[in-house]
């Protein structure tokens, strides 16, 4: 069983910057990808950024330019640096992966809480 601990949410001002980190443990055999979803209140949780073979990285369009997804291989974790936040990005963020390709996302974390008001 893998378990994923999710860090680094707050409150911030629009146009502040945050550091997610998501730390995964337990039974990994390897990591092929590992990926941040958000789920906003009253909204289905959506993919926000993954980071494939711990090289290749994908971004949906609304993050692009403002959000960087990265890995250490090592510490197996994975890293969300948002920059230029919006109200819009209000959200709980999780962390998820799989260990081949198509293979089965673990057990979703407790997410973390990133919050953007004035």
């Amino acid at each position: 069983q893998v378990q994923l601990v999710e860090s680094g949410g707050g409150l911030v001002q629009p146009g502040g910057s945050l550091r997610l980190s998501c730390a995964a443990s337990g039974s990994i055999s390897s990591i092929y990808s590992m990926g941040w979803y958000r789920q906003a209140p009253g909204k289905q949780r959506e993919l926000v950024a993954s980071i494939i073979d711990g090289s290749t990285t994908v971004y949906k369009e609304f993050v692009k330019g403002r959000f960087t997804i990265s890995r250490d291989n090592v510490k197996n974790t994975v890293y969300l640096q948002m920059n230029s936040l919006k109200p819009e990005d209000t959200a709980v963020y999780y962390c998820n992966g799989n260990s081949r390709p198509g293979g089965s996302p673990w057990p979703w974390g407790q997410g973390t809480q990133v919050t953007v008001s004035a």
